[in-house]
């Protein structure tokens, strides 16, 4: 497996090794110790998993920026089975160095990249095709009145989504009325 390392400390990309033959291919899609090897030796917690979703979108489906508090903050590790996505998190821990920036980066079935964003990110993704399917490995448990969300085009994150001239723009109302980063700067103050 290889790791990279991104421009925003502790998020990470993996990608799977994938052994290709007459049949077709394989890969292992997690294995927990090089997970955690890789965790390890850039001095970062090793999480342990305790949910899975699945999504299906349609292009031009976005989903995001969402996140939950304490005491249920989630980290997930990410991939795409059928499809892609432009996938983003948005750093939001207020310590950090980079509070506020954001990296995103494509994650399709045919690249089979994963994303690995840990507690303290607000993530979202916009669906590049019709019938994506994303998968999320999550270090806790879904919790209604910890979930956040953050508004997913707002000017001051001034995230570059590629909504191409093809794509009709859904999101659910919660993610249209989601509050700005200027709400969010100003609880941590």
């Amino acid at each position: 497996m290889n790791v990279i390392d991104t421009p925003i400390k502790d998020l990470l990309i993996f990608e799977p090794n994938v052994f290709v033959d007459n049949r077709g291919w394989f890969m292992e899609s997690f294995n927990q110790y090089q997970f955690e090897q890789a965790l390890q030796e850039r001095n970062l917690p090793c999480p342990i998993f305790v949910q899975d979703n699945h999504s299906l979108s349609h292009k031009g489906v976005i989903r995001g920026l969402h996140y939950q508090i304490a005491p249920h903050e989630q980290g997930k590790l990410v991939r795409v089975v059928q499809g892609s996505v432009w996938d983003v998190a948005v750093d939001i821990r207020p310590y950090s160095p980079t509070f506020g920036q954001w990296y995103g980066v494509e994650l399709s079935a045919t690249n089979r990249k994963q994303f690995w964003i840990p507690a303290g990110f607000a993530h979202g993704f916009i669906a590049m095709e019709n019938n994506t399917q994303f998968l999320y490995k999550t270090t806790d448990f879904y919790s209604k009145e910890c979930e956040r969300s953050l508004l997913w085009n707002d000017p001051e994150l001034a995230i570059s989504w590629p909504i191409s001239s093809d794509m009709v723009v859904k999101q659910t109302i919660k993610d249209t009325q989601a509050p700005n980063f200027a709400h969010l700067k100003k609880l941590y103050s």
